[in-house]
């Protein structure tokens, strides 16, 4: 099963792993739409003491290092392209 997973989601890995960023509107859209962290890490508090963490779910979805990647190529870009300092 999971190689039947893994074998379908591969084109769309790659895909996003080749795209190339060549627009700093689309560069700065990017970046600021993908979160640096994952957002969805959560600790649940009562006065001042933690009752329940929430673990960081990203890494259970498979495209997150693509997407990851995609982040920091517009970050690069930005950077190293258009002299932004973010």
């Amino acid at each position: 099963m999971d190689y039947l997973l893994s074998s379908l989601l591969k084109p769309l890995r790659q895909w996003l792993d080749s795209i190339e960023i060549h627009n700093p509107e689309l560069a700065l859209f990017l970046y600021r739409i993908i979160p640096a962290q994952c957002p969805f890490e959560r600790e649940v508090k009562l006065f001042g003491r933690t009752l329940l963490r929430i673990p960081p779910l990203c890494k259970l979805n498979p495209f997150y290092e693509q997407v990851v990647g995609l982040r920091f190529r517009a970050l690069c870009y930005l950077v190293d392209e258009c002299g932004r300092v973010l």
